[in-house]
């Protein structure tokens, strides 16, 4: 079974330059799948810097997730959040950069935990899956 027909992978934010501002991602539709998890980097460690996870009904109003908040330990550090299960339909990364300057790199969103298979990508992503592929040129 490949990973990739039982997941959905979708960019929800580009990389980010160096700012002080928050970034919300765009959201994900849980409808049909179990588990989100968010991955993503930034490019200074800073004790205000930190991802979060947060929730909605309607995909408007979002609120934080308790305990899904994830600091980096060093400069040019990726994190990654995994929420199985949330308690609403609508789940996005927030990125607070808590006014100290940080660049960040593009952030992914990879659903998993689908209920219909096979799965279609985000549209930015272009996939392949292979089968026991044989040696050549690629």
């Amino acid at each position: 079974m490949n990973l990739s027909k039982n997941t959905k992978l979708v960019l929800v934010s580009l990389a980010a330059a160096s700012a002080g501002t928050a970034i919300n991602s765009a959201s994900v539709d849980m409808q049909g799948f179990d588990g989100v998890v968010f991955f993503g980097s930034f490019g200074k460690a800073n004790a205000s810097n930190f991802a979060n996870a947060a929730q909605s009904d309607d995909d408007t109003t979002f609120t934080d997730l308790a305990g899904t908040k994830v600091a980096p330990g060093d400069d040019d550090d990726s994190f990654l959040i995994d929420i199985y299960r949330p308690g609403k339909r609508y789940v996005r990364c927030e990125i607070d950069r808590g006014g100290a300057n940080t660049a960040t790199g593009d952030i992914y969103a990879l659903l998993y935990g689908a209920r219909n298979m096979p799965v279609t990508h985000g549209s930015t992503i272009d996939a392949e899956t292979h089968v026991s592929p044989a040696e050549g040129t690629a």
